[in-house]
């Protein structure tokens, strides 16, 4: 069976796998991904943020601590928003039970927009990014990360640690399967000019771009800092409307 979109995160078994990884403490996503986007993003004082793809919010408990005015988060899996509204309860902070397609984008709205390794899962990103920009009001920011697209061009590698990693077929993009905690899940390879022009042509201006360079300070094993700073798994950027 192959997944699309939020779905997988409503198998129990995959759920379960899933939020055990993503929040161990030395997670690529913790550790790499995080600060980078972070440091994109800057100061949220009191800014509304929308969050597309939000899962269990953990990036909206983080961003209402540092003082942002609203927070609203959008999501597809039920269990996602389950573990997204209690973490929110009491707070600033509410969950939208749908998907990036389907959310309703209300005009000028948002200071930022922010999303966090969702949009490989999409299909028609055009529509999304234009979404994004109409929502955003003027002088707003858009920050995203992706898997790079070293990682998402082949998943020949897939049989052993993400340490030597085989790139092929990065130009010819589109739909790609990848086995993942024991499922089939669809992800959307591009290259990085591929967002580069999807942004532009929705009239973005690009602010800023990372790859998620390791950093020594997050990490408590030398080894583990060393095998990362072996490929990029992550691509971060960030435009203004």
């Amino acid at each position: 069976m192959e997944y699309v979109g939020s779905s997988v995160y409503d198998d129990h078994a995959f759920y379960e796998q899933y939020m055990a990884r993503r929040h161990r403490e030395e997670s690529p996503n913790k550790v790499i991904e995080y600060p980078a986007l972070m440091s994109l993003l800057g100061d949220v004082t009191d800014k509304k943020i929308l969050d597309l793809g939000c899962g269990d919010a953990s990036l909206g408990e983080s961003l209402l601590s540092k003082q942002c005015k609203e927070y609203v988060g959008v999501d597809g899996s039920q269990n996602m928003v389950k573990q997204a509204e209690l973490k929110l309860q009491g707070r600033k902070g509410s969950v939208v039970h749908t998907s990036l397609e389907t959310y309703s984008y209300p005009a000028d709205a948002f200071d930022r927009v922010v999303s966090q390794l969702v949009l490989h899962y999409i299909e028609d990103l055009e529509s999304i990014v234009k979404n994004v920009y109409e929502t955003l009001k003027p002088g707003g920011k858009f920050v995203f990360s992706v898997l790079h697209p070293v990682m998402t061009a082949s998943f020949k590698s897939m049989t052993g640690k993400r340490t030597d990693w085989i790139v092929d077929d990065y130009f010819d993009t589109g739909k790609r399967i990848e086995p993942w905690i024991g499922e089939q899940v669809v992800k959307y390879h591009r290259t990085i000019e591929d967002y580069f022009l999807i942004l532009q042509g929705s009239g973005f201006t690009i602010q800023g771009l990372k790859e998620g360079t390791p950093q020594r300070e997050n990490f408590q094993e030398e080894e583990e800092f060393k095998r990362r700073q072996r490929i990029p798994l992550f691509l971060i950027i960030s435009c203004i409307k």
